[in-house]
């Protein structure tokens, strides 16, 4: 168990036995059969770790949105966020991530506002602050 210097608001659990195999949170919630995808040389008669990290990360920012969207008073604000994660590198040189993230916006929105509603998401997603400096990530505004 690691210890942090901020006290958690929320503690996630889930136990992994690898790729090929099965996740399962503390809760039982979330209960999947793992598997490489065929790109990777898998069978894809399963989700895969990345599969998990695009939905996790796509709802964080759209959650972040939403919550910078209220603090702002941006009445109906309704908004998508498809997150694509990419696998890259070789067993030999290491594996790397990347990530787009698509952010759909209300149509209407100005420009300037959406913008600004968006690099503050940025800053305040929790999947951001974690990605930054670490791995690239990218937000294309649709």
């Amino acid at each position: 168990m690691s210890t942090t210097t901020q006290t958690a608001q929320y503690v996630a659990s889930a136990t992994a036995s690898g790729r090929e195999g099965r996740a399962v949170t503390s809760d039982g919630r979330l209960d999947v059969t793992l598997a490489a995808p065929r790109e990777l040389g898998g069978s894809g008669d399963g989700t895969n770790p990345e599969q998990l990290f695009a939905a996790g990360y796509a709802a964080c920012f759209a959650s972040a949105l939403g919550l910078v969207a209220r603090k702002r008073r941006v009445e109906d604000f309704d908004v998508a966020v498809t997150a694509d994660v990419s696998l890259s590198g070789s067993s030999g040189t290491g594996f790397g991530l990347g990530v787009v993230l698509h952010v759909e916006l209300p149509e209407g929105l100005d420009p300037q506002l959406a913008r600004e509603l968006v690099d503050t998401a940025h800053q305040v997603c929790p999947y951001s602050n974690a990605t930054r400096g670490n791995i690239p990530v990218e937000i294309v505004v649709d």
